[in-house]
């Protein structure tokens, strides 16, 4: 099984993204909501290219500030522990439905569109204990829904894609990314119902996977 990350097993904390972007701003002296938008602007290019300090230096840059080293370390940090307190947010049935999954026989992958710090808070997770392999666009080069990145999730299990299910709320086309190449989709809707229009099978909660799986 393949999972994707935000929205899915964890919370997307859109505002709180947005609240500490502005928090940066002020930190490398620019502008909170325009940092916020060129954030936006740019979000393919953090997902696959930029690690968290470029970003900051790039952007402050581009809105005419000139943030010292010190500044954008300190930027960068604050954006680093808001990764963390995502991370951290997994809810305890999602924690217990990955269990279930692992002690079923079941191995588990991460395929996340994700910046370098989620990645680099990856590793000291409660979730990375619980899954098998992760895949990060920042890391990969590419991101949902190039079929690289659901190839090598499948290839990370030492699976055929069409031997994989995909769980995910729909967030960049990745659930038709991920039928496009024969992986069985499941949405789900528990964070956010992000892609309404998808017709395939749809899950309330990731708690109903080990039941779903055992039928």
């Amino acid at each position: 099984m393949i999972f994707d990350l935000f929205h899915t097993l964890v919370r997307g904390a859109d505002a709180e993204r947005d609240r500490v972007v502005g928090e940066m701003a002020v930190m490398v002296g620019v502008d909170p909501p325009a940092l916020v938008a060129a954030y936006h602007a740019t979000w393919r290019e953090r997902l696959v290219r930029w690690d968290v300090a470029e970003t900051v230096r790039i952007l402050a840059g581009r809105l005419g500030g000139t943030p010292s080293d010190e500044a954008v370390a300190r930027a960068a940090a604050h954006r680093c522990a808001l990764a963390r307190r995502v991370l951290a947010s997994v809810s305890p049935a999602t924690l217990d439905a990955l269990d279930a999954l692992r002690a079923a026989g079941h191995p588990l992958a991460l395929l996340s569109n994700a910046t370098s710090e989620t990645a680099e808070a990856w590793p000291e997770t409660v979730l990375a204990r619980r899954l098998d392999a992760a895949v990060f666009s920042c890391q990969l080069g590419v991101a949902k829904p190039d079929p690289a990145s659901y190839l090598a999730a499948a290839d990370r299990l030492g699976a055929a894609p069409t031997d994989c299910v995909y769980v995910g709320d729909g967030a960049d086309g990745e659930l038709a990314g991920a039928a496009a190449i024969g992986m069985t989709v499941l949405r789900t809707t528990e964070h956010n119902d992000t892609d309404p229009a998808w017709d395939g099978r749809t899950l309330a909660s990731l708690a109903e996977l080990p039941a779903l799986l055992r039928g």
